[in-house]
């Protein structure tokens, strides 16, 4: 008998919580079981869920196979009528030690086949946290879940229910046990990282506890946070970037595009203008800091002079490390019941994209030839710098250090050093 086998698709959330799963199916005795941890962003993501559930029944065709995530809690019965499926957990009850004891070899044919209840009813975050997910030098933490906005190209917050946020006290806490673990860097994660504090008393905002933990945290050497809503960002978060050099110098943005028609068509809550005003302010309090994004090509109704102000965002804002989705209708959303952009049309202009997103990382990575990072080595080889650039070396380095290196060149996509 061996340990059940995951498989996660999507995003850094669910990785958190497929190391969350691992623990309470230990936990529970749960032994030769397949789980697959789906994604439900785009029809292709639901897509390659089906399509690894068929793979690891192909591969294991006697082992019980649950699927839960966001798919699975979106649409638990296009998974449930699959054969190869044997039960169907939802996001929420993927997270409870209860629902890992029903699935025991005795209990789990006896025990209805979808467990999937509604998110929209859910107030708190999970109480399963999980100390040390990522690399030897980089953990991640969940500080927030859900989402209260409706995009309207966006299923997830169906799949996460409604924005809810882990107190400070508990995000402390946990980093606090991090770094006497050992780890040099923290991430915060969430879904809407920005609206972290909302449903907190007092309300405070995602800076507040960013000032916290440096300063209840004195001896953790590099946090970041991931991915953000630039329109939210508050007063303290914005004098933690100005002031704070354990604060990392990246923020991925999430922007989606650079018309102003079709970001209110996307229901977002900013303008271009915005976008480009917050990028200016926040370079001008760290100048060396960097900024990836999201930005989907061919929205409904999107034109090509819409398109090239998507385009032209790139080098207005400046933006390094770019996430370029082709836009592909999600059932269930009002952007899928817009007048649709031609498949070819989306995917010349995703292309466009990531040209323009490959030609700012070219230039980023000549701009640092010749200076000194602090780079943080995830394997002996490999590390990443405060603005998270990879940065390659040519002899063994010491696993989870921070080191001074001297940057001599770039391969193309990462930094080369001494």
């Amino acid at each position: 008998m061996s340990a059940p086998k995951f498989s996660t698709l999507g995003c850094r959330l669910n990785a958190y919580e497929t190391e969350a799963m691992k623990e309470l199916a230990a936990q529970a005795g749960l032994r030769d079981a397949l789980v697959v941890n789906t994604c439900a962003v785009t029809s292709e993501a639901v897509r390659k869920a089906k399509q690894e559930i068929r793979r690891l029944r192909r591969e294991n065709p006697d082992a019980p196979l649950i699927v839960t995530g966001c798919a699975a809690q979106t649409e638990p019965e296009t998974f449930a009528g699959m054969p190869e499926v044997t039960r169907v957990i939802g996001n929420t009850e993927k997270m409870q030690p209860q629902t890992w004891a029903s699935m025991v070899p005795d209990l789990i044919g006896e025990t209805e086949k979808v467990a999937v209840d509604d998110i929209m009813s859910v107030t708190e975050t999970a109480g399963h946290l999980i100390d040390g997910f990522g690399t030897r030098s980089r953990a991640y933490v969940q500080v927030q879940n859900g989402c209260d906005h409706r995009c309207t190209f966006c299923i997830i917050p169906y799949g996460r229910g409604n924005s809810r946020s882990v107190p400070a006290g508990v995000v402390v806490e946990q980093i606090k046990r991090l770094v006497d673990r050992g780890y040099n860097e923290v991430v915060l994660t969430g879904v809407d990282l920005t609206s972290w504090g909302a449903d907190l008393p007092a309300a405070p905002k995602l800076g507040d506890l960013v000032m916290r933990i440096l300063k209840l945290v004195p001896d953790l050497p590099r946090l970041r946070i991931s991915s953000i809503d630039s329109i939210e960002v508050d007063e303290n978060l914005m004098l933690a970037i100005a002031s704070e050099p354990r604060l990392m110098p990246h923020l991925h943005l999430s922007l989606q595009h650079g018309d102003d028609l079709i970001l209110k068509r996307m229901k977002r809550r900013h303008l271009r203008d915005d976008a480009i005003r917050f990028a200016q302010e926040a370079r001008a309090l760290r100048p060396d800091i960097t900024f990836g994004a999201d930005i989907i090509a061919g929205f409904p109704t999107e034109t090509e002079a819409m398109f090239e102000n998507a385009l032209k965002l790139v080098t207005e804002c400046d933006l390094t490390w770019l996430h370029v989705f082709p836009y592909s209708p999600r059932p269930g959303t009002p952007a899928a019941r817009m007048p649709q952009v031609d498949g070819r049309a989306i995917k010349d202009r995703a292309a466009r994209l990531r040209a323009a997103g490959a030609a700012q990382v070219t230039r980023h990575l000549a701009a640092q030839v010749g200076k000194s990072h602090q780079v943080l080595l995830e394997n002996p080889r490999m590390g990443r710098t405060e603005q998270f650039t990879e940065v390659a070396f040519d002899s063994d380095q010491p696993e989870g250090a921070i080191v001074t290196a001297r940057i001599t060149g770039s391969n193309g996509t990462q930094l080369t050093a001494a």
